[in-house]
């Protein structure tokens, strides 16, 4: 059996450290807000450098999670599982399933779901320890089955607003040069959207191969991962772990918008400023990458399959009146955003309007 221990860290409600000697399971479940509803989020596994970097990571993901489904209009609150990759990985079923009784044992306060690094498969073996989970193999008719398609369809929408905002009027990205930061599942896809829309892309990856394979599916040109912050493009899309967007990579940036699929692509809080300052368009992330747990909800809660586009493709509506509305008052977008989920939050509960913005 996985062993909870619990941790205060404000303002998350509760933070459980998970550990199981037999499966090397060692990780964090964060559950930041259940204001609206049930912690969701993903499980992340990774190769983090120590035990403070996990729970770091944690903490930072459930608290974006807790934003991205109040804004979606989701009825949940916002959660996190991280799982640092054992020296030695005995078997991913054994991780699994420790993993899943760690889920078990807190009966429907988080509901986990496919991240970074894990798979269906993985929370098909979660689902045999608990009921808690998402993002399964989809069922005829059902929502379900890999989130990353719904993810990068939701950058999409959310760009062409971007696009649109800056260009003060009627624009798609045709012809537009973007800068994709990672090209695995999510990244690859945004990749073949914005390539039929006409876009002109370079990407980077940290795999050389696979960096190769797309940049040949989509006549696109490749870089190096450490070059394709300062890329000559007009959108950098950030799709692989956050932080990218610190002093020097906001000082390297030669786009003049920022929309990407990573959580958490700003350092610090400062730095949503400090593109302003630099005249560059940010795109707030939780906002635009939301198509995913869209997803993941809605297989949840038992929904039909064509429920899902709806709501994802309103994520280009709510992106582009929150660039309005930062426009107007003078104030970032990454702040007009945590204002306007944090409204949600305190309100405790959530609706949607036709176009899909939360009320």
């Amino acid at each position: 059996m996985a062993h909870l221990s619990a941790a205060t860290h404000a303002p998350h409600e509760a933070v459980h450290l998970i550990e199981d000697a037999e499966s090397g399971l060692k990780g964090v479940i964060a559950i930041h807000s259940t204001a609206l509803g049930p912690a969701a989020g993903g499980c992340r596994l990774w190769h983090y450098a120590d035990d403070a970097a996990m729970l770091a990571d944690a903490l930072r993901l459930a608290r974006g999670m807790s934003y991205k489904n109040a804004l979606a209009g989701l009825p949940f609150g916002g959660g996190k599982a991280v799982i640092r990759m054992p020296a030695a990985l005995a078997g991913r079923a054994r991780l699994f399933a420790a993993f899943g009784r760690a889920v078990a044992a807190l009966d429907g306060a988080y509901v986990t779901a496919e991240d970074v690094g894990t798979t269906t498969a993985d929370m098909a073996e979660v689902r045999a320890r608990t009921r808690f989970v998402a993002g399964l193999p989809a069922r005829p008719g059902q929502a379900g089955g890999d989130p990353s398609p719904w993810t990068a369809l939701g950058v999409f929408v959310a760009m062409e607003a971007a696009a649109r905002s800056l260009a003060r009027g009627p624009s798609g990205l045709s012809g537009l040069r973007v800068a994709v930061q990672g090209v695995g599942q999510v990244g690859a896809a945004l990749c073949a959207l914005l390539h039929e829309a006409g876009a002109k892309l370079v990407v980077a990856d940290a795999d050389a191969a696979r960096a190769a394979a797309v940049a040949a599916r989509f006549g696109a040109s490749t870089v190096p991962p450490e070059a394709i912050i300062a890329a000559d493009a007009d959108i950098f899309a950030p799709c692989a772990l956050g932080g990218t967007l610190d002093r020097d990579g906001i000082a390297a940036l030669n786009a003049r918008l920022v929309c990407g699929a990573a959580n958490n692509q700003l350092a610090t809080p400062e730095d949503g400023a400090r593109l302003a300052e630099r005249g560059i368009l940010y795109a707030p992330d939780y906002v635009a990458n939301a198509g995913g747990i869209i997803n993941v909800a809605a297989e949840y809660l038992g929904e039909a399959a064509d429920a899902v586009e709806a709501r994802v493709r309103a994520i280009g509506p709510r992106m582009a009146l929150i660039l309005a509305r930062a426009a107007e008052c003078g104030a970032t977008p990454a702040e007009v955003a945590d204002a306007m989920a944090e409204a949600v939050m305190a309100e405790g509960k959530v609706g949607l309007n036709r176009t899909g913005i939360a009320a």
